[in-house]
């Protein structure tokens, strides 16, 4: 018998949405509630129960997950009128899924612990089509004890799993690999348009750099709905810029020249103000594409990512 088999779940957007999902897959008992009602509709059918605020779901579970898209919206749902820090106890253990501040998170769980209950910080990385399958990777931060309580459900929501020591630490964990994976989108809009003037076959400048010591995750992933011209990866240009923001607030935090990620501000800025907040992420490529007046489009590559290996089951990742 499962300790905590009633979880709830708030915040279910593109990557929340198929993480609650893994956990009726598991069995658990669901709880879920999101401001957009019809984010609720294909969890309800297949066997979740719905919350209208956030009383009714903190009385009813033991777990409180959520995966949210901003710093800004974690404190409202935290500590906001009828937040979950006035029906929390000791016996609650919150688990922060979203990409998120270091000092909010650190503010936040101090709140929570005054009421004692315990926090950790769960972030997820790898995309939304291994968020569906389970096989996605969590950056965990916190408590031993509190990431021991919480690993059989982890195990279940992802594959690859390390614990990261004190809290704050997979918060800037996770946001240091969103600014990678954006660093890497821009190069390779650009890498691909210089093998496109040059008359490269685009499949075959995909496998070439597949295969090389230029290969990485967003390659592999972000590269191919690119080629295919949907660029549906399902993260979207605010989120992106957030995440750049948040670097750089470390970067400031602790002096340093950061030059990339200032001009990376600058380049996701100016897309947003072209192609609006929820375009995708990718789109900042088509920037690219109009500017040089060509199109980096080839056959054979998928419009949307799906994770073709079966749910393998979650580890702790040792060193």
């Amino acid at each position: 018998m499962k300790k905590d088999k009633n979880i709830g779940f708030i915040g279910l957007g593109n990557v929340g949405s198929k993480i609650a999902n893994r956990l009726l897959l598991s069995n658990y008992k669901l709880f879920i509630y999101d401001i957009d009602k019809a984010k609720t509709k294909k969890l309800l059918n297949k066997g979740a129960n719905n919350c209208n605020n956030f009383k009714d779901l903190c009385l009813k579970t033991s777990i409180i997950i959520t995966c949210l898209p901003s710093p800004n919206i974690v404190a409202e749902v935290i500590e906001g009128n009828n937040g979950i820090s006035k029906y929390t106890t000791k016996s609650h253990l919150w688990i922060e899924m979203s990409t998120t501040d270091e000092h909010e998170i650190i503010r936040l769980t101090k709140k929570m612990n005054r009421k004692g209950t315990e926090v950790l910080e769960a972030p997820v990385t790898g995309g939304q089509h291994r968020a569906e399958s389970g096989n996605i990777s969590i950056l965990v931060a916190g408590k031993r004890k509190n990431f021991n309580r919480a690993f059989p459900i982890l195990s279940k929501l992802g594959y690859q799993i390390l614990h990261c020591g004190k809290l704050g630490n997979a918060s800037t964990l996770k946001v240091v690999t969103n600014y990678l994976a954006s660093i890497n989108l821009l190069s390779l809009g650009e890498a691909l348009m210089v093998c496109k003037k040059y008359n490269i076959d685009l499949k075959t400048a995909y496998h070439a750099i597949r295969i090389s010591s230029g290969n990485s995750f967003v390659h592999e992933t972000e590269s191919q709905v690119i080629l295919n011209g949907s660029y549906d990866v399902g993260f979207t240009m605010d989120l992106a810029l957030k995440d750049i923001r948040l670097f750089d607030k470390l970067t400031d935090k602790f002096k340093i020249p950061a030059e990339i990620s200032k001009l990376m501000n600058k380049i996701f800025t100016e897309g947003i103000k072209k192609y609006g907040d929820r375009a995708l992420s990718t789109s900042i490529v088509r920037s690219l594409e109009e500017k040089c007046n060509e199109n980096l489009r080839s056959r054979g590559f998928p419009k949307k990512l799906k994770d073709t290996e079966s749910k393998k089951k979650g580890i702790e990742i040792k060193f």
